[in-house]
Formats: structure tokens, C-alpha cells, sequence
């Protein structure tokens, strides 16, 4: 029997959220003068926060702001690099770091399924030594130009299902051949958390916490 262990990212393993810490990171190094619209930024979340824009464009519009339309993977890569350095040095829950070890000794594939655009994602997980990744995807042509447009889905929510489901796929994978674990703090994976056999809700949001209580599932806690 093949075992999986599928992580969420953000404040599943760090311990804070890092979509924006990045933008503003990136920013910071290759177009500084684009933190003048940072404070634009909460403006943006209360328009989600009103419904009147969905996560996706949230997403797309805050790192419009932050980035531009368009920027050349080339001229991001110092910047995705050095934020996946400081995000493995100051931002990621001790508990995460034993449970990565233990998994990859019991010799599971670890997967890193997260909502976070790939391309600042994949430095992390190559420095945490994830075998995979499935995360949000960017709109990029030829010209390998990371756009401020995601391609595909969203990978959040019941999204987050489909994708997995779809690498699965995309691997050969028989669902009945493996046993997979997931990790979340968050509600929002409540659909990937049905579909595991291992479910585990770590650092739990306080609606995740009263549904693993429901379902039984194990409470972690990372912070420690």
C-alpha cells in the first residue's frame, strides 16, 4: 500500500498567511515604488469581505497592485528564493517541522496542496524536500511571464478536491491502491478532509475545530 501526505500551507505549516507577505516581499526588491499601493491592499479584502469580488479576484487584483500585470519569472526567482529562506527560517510551526520528518521517514510521498500561487510555493517545498506540489496556477505564455491572471482553479476549497484528485490522475494514482493523510487548519478543506483516510486538523480555526470534534477526527497543534 503507497502512503501520501498531503499538507495544506499557510498556517497549516507556517504560521502566518504568506500570499501577501510575499507580493509585498517581491515588491519590495524589484519595483519598490509599488508599496505606495499597498494600503490599497485592505481595500481590496473589504471588497471580498462584501462578496462583491470572489477569492480568485481578490487574488488577481491585489497582485496587479503589488507586481504588475506582468513579470518575468527570470526577474522574480531572487525574490521567490530569499522569501522561501525567510519563510523556513521565521515562519513555520515547530510541530510542522517533526511531523514533514517523521512522514518522509515512514517513507510517504509528501504532497503540498495549497492555494498559494505555485510560483513562490515550489521554493518552499523544495527546501521543506515535498516530492510534489499542487497549488494555484499562474497565467504564463511562452515567454515564461508570470501574469497577474491565475489559470485553472483556485485551489481552495472544494477546488482543492478536483485538483488533488485531478494530479492523482495525472500520476497513475489509484485511489484505492493508497492511503492518504491530509492536514489543514481550515474549514475550507473539510471536502479534502472527508476524502482522506487520515484527516488531521492542526492549529484548527475555531469552525474546523467544532466539525473535527463532529467527525472525530484527530486535533493537532503545531505550535508547540
Amino acid at each position: 500500500m503507497i502512503e501520501i501526505a498531503i499538507y495544506d500551507m499557510d498556517r497549516t505549516i507556517t504560521r502566518t498567511g504568506t500570499y501577501t507577505p510575499f507580493l509585498i516581499h517581491a515588491a519590495a526588491r524589484i519595483a519598490p515604488w509599488r508599496l505606495v499601493m499597498a494600503p490599497l491592499v485592505p481595500l481590496v479584502m473589504a471588497t471580498y469581505a462584501a462578496k462583491l469580488i470572489d477569492r480568485r479576484r481578490l487574488k488577481e487584483i491585489v497582485q496587479r497592485l503589488l507586481l504588475g500585470g506582468a513579470v518575468p519569472r527570470a526577474r522574480l526567482a531572487p525574490a521567490t528564493e530569499s522569501f522561501a529562506a525567510l519563510t523556513v527560517k521565521a515562519n513555520l510551526h515547530p510541530g510542522a517541522l517533526r511531523q514533514i520528518a517523521e512522514d518522509k521517514a515512514a517513507g510517504r510521498r509528501l504532497v503540498l496542496a495549497t492555494a498559494s500561487n505555485r510560483f513562490y510555493v515550489e521554493p518552499i517545498a523544495a527546501k521543506l524536500g515535498f516530492d510534489d506540489v499542487i497549488a494555484t496556477g499562474s497565467a504564463m505564455g511562452l515567454d515564461d511571464i508570470i501574469r497577474a491572471k491565475i489559470d485553472g482553479e483556485n485551489n481552495y476549497g472544494p477546488a482543492k478536491l478536483r485538483l488533488i484528485q485531478a494530479w492523482c490522475a495525472e500520476q497513475g494514482i489509484d485511489r484505492s491502491a493508497v492511503r492518504v493523510r491530509f492536514y489543514s487548519d481550515h474549514v475550507s478543506d473539510a471536502p479534502v478532509l472527508e476524502w482522506a483516510d487520515e484527516p488531521f486538523a492542526v492549529n484548527a480555526s475555531k469552525k474546523l475545530r467544532h466539525l473535527a470534534k463532529r467527525r472525530g477526527w484527530p486535533l493537532l497543534d503545531w505550535g508547540l
